[in-house]
This record gives C-alpha cells, sequence and structure tokens, in this order.
C-alpha cells in the first residue's frame, strides 16, 4: 500500500459530481447539456404532451358532445340508506338537509335527490331537491310526505 493507491472504503463517500464547475472537475464545458439547441438552454421547460413537434394526441383526438356548463350535479340518496338510518335510530320522523348534513350523507354543497330503490317501512317527512317518481310513490306509500325545496 501507498500513498497513489489509497481511496476510502466502498460507500462511504455519497457526494455526487458537481456538473458546470470547471474543465477540471471532468463535467465542465456543456455540462453534460450537449451542443446548442432548445434543451441546453436555461429555463428550458417542455409542454406536457409534446411530441417533438408531431401534432400531440389531444389535438389529433377529434372532439365531439356538448357539455353543458350549467349542468346541476346531484348526489343521490336511496331508500334503503334512509331505511337503516331509522333502524339505526338516527332519524325519526323528519329528514331534512340538516340532519343527512348530520349523518355524513351529504355534504352542505350538495344537491340532494331521493332514488327509490329499497324499501322504505317508515313514515317519513323527507325535504330534498328532487324526487325520482319511484321513490315519491314508495314515501307516500309508507305513509309519508315529499317536499320539495
Amino acid at each position: 500500500m501507498s500513498l497513489h493507491n489509497l481511496q476510502p472504503a466502498e460507500g462511504s463517500v455519497k457526494k455526487e459530481k458537481r456538473i458546470a464547475r470547471g474543465e477540471g472537475s471532468g463535467k465542465g464545458g456543456t455540462a453534460t447539456r450537449g451542443h446548442n439547441g432548445q434543451k441546453s438552454r436555461s429555463g428550458y421547460s417542455k409542454k406536457i404532451g409534446f411530441e417533438g413537434g408531431q401534432m400531440p394526441l389531444q389535438r389529433r383526438v377529434p372532439k365531439f358532445g356538448f357539455t353543458n356548463i350549467n349542468r346541476k350535479e346531484y348526489v343521490g340518496v336511496n331508500l334503503d340508506k334512509l331505511q337503516t338510518l331509522v333502524d339505526e335510530g338516527k332519524i325519526t320522523d323528519t329528514v331534512n338537509l340538516e340532519i343527512l348534513i348530520a349523518n355524513r350523507v351529504v355534504s352542505k354543497t350538495e344537491l340532494v335527490k331521493i332514488l327509490g330503490r329499497g324499501e322504505l317501512k317508515a313514515k317519513l317527512n323527507i325535504t330534498a331537491h328532487k324526487f325520482t317518481a319511484t321513490a315519491k310513490a314508495a314515501i307516500e306509500a309508507a305513509g309519508g310526505e315529499a317536499v320539495t325545496l
């Protein structure tokens, strides 16, 4: 062993080579960026989906259909969900938005539509933004009342 072949133990040095710090570093000159061109410049960033100048996919695929900007999204609450809340004792005779929010069925910004899946045995007075025809019929058949907001 002599001074010219001394080196640190394997895995003990974790320092990365600093690029663009002069020719003596071995990574000077072009600093691993190649020669000229857009990608060698500072501040370069390519668009998401850029395909080297080829027409990008989002522009090649045809657009179709119509999106209504005034569309209202409703959150569906089925009758079987309401019946389980009655069975658990969380609902007694009236169901309105405050009760649904308190039981974490809906959030306070959502519009509620009562849907007709399942069976409703309890007599409930339900207040919501919308009802399906089957849900309204089932509520009234159970002796309850469906009030639209």
